[in-house]
């Protein structure tokens, strides 16, 4: 008989006040529901669009996240960039170069001891040319191979071809492999041959009527016009990206991926 898998929550992109007030409404509701074990969110977004600050950080714990990973957005506030090695439970992409504030993984541990590592890379297609997230995937996976029975990879990555080439790459040797970054989700979830879940992007929690969370006239002028113009958040509703796995706590392999997906009309 197959013991309970461990059930996984992981929410796209953060963005902003409206995606931040969805988990306080909600983010509580939805363990209960789905009898999470653990609830992983993106957050780099969350302030105002770019960053995370020190208050948000704690009102991520009273809403019931376990790991909030991230991109190339947290660096935004400084004072939480300074005091970041305050919440281990908040990571930054670990292929940056190594006096980079915080930490590339996490090892969190369930109530009966079950420790899942929960990684942040960052891809270099289109984007600031850091580390090869290739190579620290190894490097990490080195390092906590005695440690872990389940590993979950957040790869923030701009190129769907760079997030492919991830999930072939390390299939097998982690339990999930989850794209962030572009805010719109993919229609590719599934478990890869070794046993790895994949999604090339699981989306946002942001508002829908938005170019990606952002104003759509603002956006537009841009386009249109050419010139540097602000892009403040939209206002809800807010659409609600996730994906749901299950994953068998001995072998770390995925039972299950599932597109998890909400509309909310009103906070």
């Amino acid at each position: 008989m197959q013991s309970r898998p461990l059930r996984v929550l992981f929410l796209g992109d953060v963005v902003g006040p409206p995606g931040l007030d969805v988990l306080r409404s909600y983010a509580l509701d939805w363990r209960r529901e789905l009898e999470l074990d653990l609830l992983i969110v993106n957050g780099e977004n969350l302030d105002h669009g770019s960053g995370i600050t020190v208050k948000i950080a704690h009102e991520l714990l009273r809403c019931g996240v376990d790991v909030v990973t991230s991109g190339d957005h947290v660096w935004k506030n400084r004072d939480f960039v300074r005091r970041m090695e305050e919440f281990p439970f908040i990571i930054r992409p670990a292929n940056y170069p190594p006096r980079a504030p915080g930490r590339g993984y996490t090892l969190w541990v369930s109530a009966d001891g079950l420790v899942v590592a929960v990684v942040n890379l960052i891809g270099r297609v289109f984007m600031y040319p850091l580390d090869c997230p290739f190579r620290k995937a190894d490097e990490i996976l080195s390092e906590i191979k005695d440690k872990a029975s389940v590993v979950i990879v957040d790869f923030h990555a701009e190129a769907t071809s760079e997030k492919v080439a991830m999930g072939y790459y390390l299939d097998g040797r982690v339990s999930a492999v989850l794209g962030t970054h572009t805010h719109i989700p993919t229609a590719d979830a599934r478990i890869l041959p070794n046993g790895t879940a994949y999604v090339t992007d699981v989306g946002m929690v942001g508002p829908m009527e938005s170019v990606i969370g952002r104003k759509v006239e603002n956006v537009l002028e841009k386009y249109i016009v050419g010139i540097p113009v602000r892009f403040p958040v939209a206002s809800p509703p807010v659409i609600v990206n996730g994906v749901f796995l299950e994953i068998d706590r001995d072998s770390g392999r995925a039972r299950s991926i599932t597109r998890w997906e909400r509309t909310i009309h009103a906070i």
